[in-house]
C-alpha cells in the first residue's frame, strides 16, 4: 500500500524591503514631475491667480478691497460683453463649417489618389498656416486697402467701385476669411492624416461590394475619420471664441467697424490694459473660458457619442 507523503513545504519569499518599495513607487513621480510643474506653473498658476483677482475691485476710497462675486454679477449684465459674444458665435457658426468643409474635401480629393503632384498640393495648401498670424493679417489688410490696396488697384485699372472689405457690414467677413486661409492647410492635414491610417482591407471589401466612391466616403472614410472631426471642430471653437489678433490689427484700418469690444479677448484687453480693470477683465475671462469649455465639452460628447 502506497503511503502519500505530505506536500513539501514551499519556501517562504523575504518580503521586500520597505526602501526598495519606496524608491518604486517614487519612480513614476520621477517621470510624470517636470511636466506636473510645468503645467501648474503655465496653467493651474494663471488660472488661479485671475480667480483671485476676479474677486477684487480697486476702488477711489479704500484701494483694493474684496467684493466676491459682484464682478462676475456685473459682467453677466453687460452689453458690451453679450454683443462681442453673440458676434464671436455668428463668426463660428459661419466660418468653423466652412473652414473645415473646405479642409475635408481637400483632404477626400488628396486621399482619393486621383491627383497628380499630390506631395506639392499638400505642402502648397498646408503654407499659409506656417506664415505668423501677425503676418498674414497684415498682408491682408493691405490687399483689402480701397485706396491703397488690391481692391483700391483694381477700382482704379476697371473703373470699379467693389465693396469695402474693411467697411461695418462685411468686416466680419473679411475677418473670417483671412482666418480659413490660415487654419485650413492645419486641418487638412489633420483629415489627411486620419484617412491614411484607415485599413486597405475595408477598400478592398468595398470594391468587392462593388461600392461606388462616393459610398466609400460616406460608409467608411467619413465614420473612420470621426475622432479627427471631432478634434478639429473643438480646436476651431476654441480658436472662434479666442479671436484676438486680427482685429487687433487690422483696427487702425477699420477703426469704424472694429471697436474695442469687438470680441470677448479684445474686450478683455482694452479693459485691462486701456481701461486699468484688471479685477473685472479677470472676471471676464474666466466666465469666457467657463463658456468654452461647456461648448467645447459638449460638442466632445456628442460627436464621440456612437451611433451619432
Amino acid at each position: 500500500m502506497t503511503t502519500l507523503q505530505p506536500p513539501a513545504a514551499v519556501p517562504r519569499q523575504p518580503d521586500r524591503p520597505p526602501a526598495k518599495r519606496d524608491r518604486r513607487s517614487w519612480t513614476g513621480w520621477g517621470f510624470i514631475g517636470p511636466f506636473v510643474a510645468v503645467f501648474a506653473l503655465v496653467f493651474l498658476a494663471p488660472i488661479g491667480y485671475s480667480i483671485y483677482l476676479s474677486l477684487f475691485r480697486d476702488q477711489l476710497i479704500g484701494g483694493t478691497s474684496f467684493v466676491g462675486l459682484d464682478n462676475y454679477q456685473a459682467a453677466l449684465q453687460d452689453d458690451q460683453f453679450w454683443a462681442s459674444l453673440a458676434r464671436v458665435s455668428l463668426f463660428l457658426a459661419v466660418q468653423v463649417p466652412i473652414m473645415l468643409g473646405i479642409a475635408l474635401l481637400i483632404a477626400l480629393a488628396l486621399d482619393s489618389g486621383r491627383l497628380y503632384g499630390t506631395d506639392f498640393f499638400r505642402i502648397t495648401i498646408f503654407l499659409p498656416y506656417a506664415v505668423p498670424a501677425v503676418v498674414a493679417t497684415l498682408m491682408w489688410g493691405f490687399m483689402y486697402g480701397t485706396r491703397f490696396g488690391l481692391v483700391g488697384d483694381i477700382n482704379d485699372a476697371f473703373g470699379v467701385t467693389l465693396p469695402d472689405p474693411l467697411s461695418t457690414d462685411l468686416i466680419l467677413a473679411s475677418i473670417g476669411n483671412i482666418v480659413t486661409w490660415e487654419f485650413v492647410g492645419y486641418n487638412m492635414l489633420i483629415f489627411y492624416s486620419a484617412l491614411r491610417v484607415i485599413p486597405q482591407s475595408l477598400y478592398e471589401a468595398a470594391e468587392i461590394d462593388g461600392a461606388g466612391q462616393f459610398r466609400v466616403i460616406t460608409a467608411i472614410k467619413l465614420p473612420a475619420i470621426r475622432g479627427a472631426l471631432v478634434i478639429a471642430t473643438i480646436f476651431s471653437i476654441i480658436g472662434s471664441f479666442q479671436l484676438f489678433n486680427e482685429p487687433s490689427i487690422l483696427r487702425p484700418l477699420a477703426r469704424n467697424a472694429i471697436t474695442t469690444d469687438y470680441t470677448p479677448n479684445f474686450y478683455t484687453y482694452s479693459l485691462s490694459f486701456n481701461g486699468q480693470q484688471h479685477n473685472y477683465s479677470a472676471a471676464v475671462a474666466i466666465i469666457m473660458g467657463l463658456i468654452t469649455m461647456v461648448i467645447a465639452y459638449v460638442v466632445q460628447l456628442r460627436g464621440m457619442r456612437k451611433g451619432a
